[in-house]
C-alpha cells in the first residue's frame, strides 16, 4: 500500500516537474530524493527508534512510502545521461545536491525527530 502511494507520488511530481521546468535538469528526481531522505531520517529517529509505531506500519511507511518515492536507480540513469550527453556542469551539480543534499537533509530530520525526543524525555539520542 504503501509503496503504491510512494509510487503515484514520485510520478505525479515528476510530470509537474517536467510542465514547470522542462527536461532540461532532473528536477523531479532531485526533489524526490531530497524530500524523501529528510522524511526517512525524521521517522527513522522519532518513530523507528522510539518504537513508537506498530513496526509494520513504520516499514509501510519507509520502505514502503517513501522507498518508493526516493530512486537510486533513477538518479544514478540521469546522472548518467547529464554526463554523456555533454551537461557536465548540471551533472556535477546534480550529484552534488543529491548526494550532499541527501545526507544534509537525512542528519537534518533525523536531528529533528531526537530533538522532540529529548524535548519529552529530557535527553537525546544522536
Amino acid at each position: 500500500m504503501g509503496g503504491a502511494a510512494g509510487s503515484l507520488l514520485r510520478y505525479s511530481l515528476g510530470v509537474w516537474s517536467l510542465q514547470m521546468f522542462g527536461n532540461q535538469f532532473p528536477y523531479g528526481t532531485l526533489v524526490a530524493n531530497l524530500i524523501g531522505s529528510f522524511f526517512l531520517g525524521w521517522l527513522t529517529s522519532r518513530v523507528i527508534e522510539q518504537k513508537c509505531l506498530n513496526p509494520a506500519i513504520a516499514s509501510s511507511i519507509g520502505t514502503g512510502l517513501i522507498g518508493s518515492f526516493t530512486t537510486f536507480s533513477t538518479f544514478s540513469i540521469e546522472s548518467i545521461s547529464l554526463w554523456s550527453s555533454g551537461s557536465l556542469i548540471p551533472a556535477i551539480v546534480y550529484i552534488s545536491a543529491s548526494a550532499g543534499g541527501g545526507l544534509l537533509l537525512a542528519f537534518t530530520g533525523y536531528a529533528l525527530g531526537a530533538r522532540k525526543q529529548e524535548k519529552e524525555t529530557g535527553g537525546v539520542q544522536l
